[in-house]
């Protein structure tokens, strides 16, 4: 039974499947909530969190990379746990212990270094971000702008369900158009050598 569960989740989330999107959604939403508030997010970080979750297990699906030893559910909030970790590393921090510890960054250079490619980084983003159609456009820039997908689905006129697929589809769209650009793996290159 669990298994047949499984399949139905992992097709559902492969084929974009509104119904089983939605129904992952208010299933697995209060504990990823649960997890980043208490570790130093908002409610913003939750919602972002989820959703690239959600988009790293599709593109692993698309691409035939996903090996599941575990419950759907137990490997997405596994990868959830990881994204939120990540991002509090980025912001130099560490979760030990569900306790938040600050790092002092004392290196000038690092941190001129960062803030370099993180321009270049948003250039990149922005590039592509200006190609998308304008319904992509609108619907990830009310998210960026911290409104609901209530909101959303209001000022667009559209369902809810369909509003929390439209964004996964703009930002999955978004992603593979920056991926394609021949700049982002000189990114990938200088994160990883910045970040080790």
């Amino acid at each position: 039974m669990k298994n047949d569960k499984n399949a139905m989740i992992i097709e559902g989330i492969s084929k974009g499947d509104e119904l089983i999107l939605t129904d992952f959604y208010q299933q697995n939403i209060p504990y990823v909530r649960s997890y980043v508030i208490q570790n130093s997010g908002c409610e913003e970080d939750v919602e972002d969190v989820f959703q690239d979750a959600l988009l790293l297990i599709y593109q692993k699906l698309q691409k035939g990379s996903l090996e599941i030893r575990c419950t759907v559910l137990t490997y997405f909030l596994g990868v959830c746990k990881n994204l939120w970790r990540n991002r509090l590393r980025k912001k130099k921090k560490l979760v030990l212990n569900t306790e938040l510890i600050e790092i002092q960054d004392h290196s000038i250079n690092d941190s001129l270094l960062n803030n370099i490619i993180n321009k270049e980084q948003q250039n990149l983003y922005q590039k592509h971000f200006l190609k998308l159609d304008e319904s992509n456009k609108r619907v990830l820039t009310l998210f960026f702008e911290g409104k609901s997908m209530r909101e959303i689905a209001v000022l667009m006129g559209y369902s809810e369900g369909y509003t929390r697929k439209k964004k996964f589809e703009s930002k999955k769209l978004l992603l593979q158009m920056i991926e394609q650009d021949p700049i982002y793996f000189e990114f990938k290159n200088q994160t990883f050598t910045t970040n080790t």
